[in-house]
């Protein structure tokens, strides 16, 4: 089992910055990944970015050039650096880690990120 507590949210003003920040614990050696999903009342969740750990990253295109997804192994902590937030940046960002071999995929409660505009 992993668990993951995300931190790091607020609100902000449209073209402000906010880091994220998810903290693992737990059988995270059995981790492939981890990353960054968001979603919005009455939409699907949505992939942000993810992180290998062969260090490959996806980002959705939405946030190509604006959010930075990276990684500081020795706190077991994966941040999501949020640059030039529009205020359809707007949801409630969840972290999210997986486990290819046991097919287990482990979800944190959620911060709310707020962009006015």
């Amino acid at each position: 089992q992993v668990q993951l507590v995300e931190s790091g949210g607020g609100l902000v003003q449209a073209g402000g910055s906010l880091r994220l920040s998810c903290a693992a614990s737990g059988s995270i050696s059995s981790l492939n990944g981890m990353g960054w999903y968001r979603q919005v009342p009455g939409k699907q969740r949505e992939l942000v970015a993810l992180l290998t750990t062969g260090s490959s990253t996806n980002y959705a295109d939405s946030v190509k050039g604006r959010f930075t997804i990276s990684r500081d192994n020795t706190k077991n902590t994966v941040y999501l650096q949020m640059n030039s937030l529009k205020p359809e940046d707007t949801a409630v960002y969840y972290c999210y880690a997986y486990d290819n071999y046991n097919a287990y995929n482990y979800w944190g409660q959620g911060t709310q990120v707020t962009v006015s505009s």
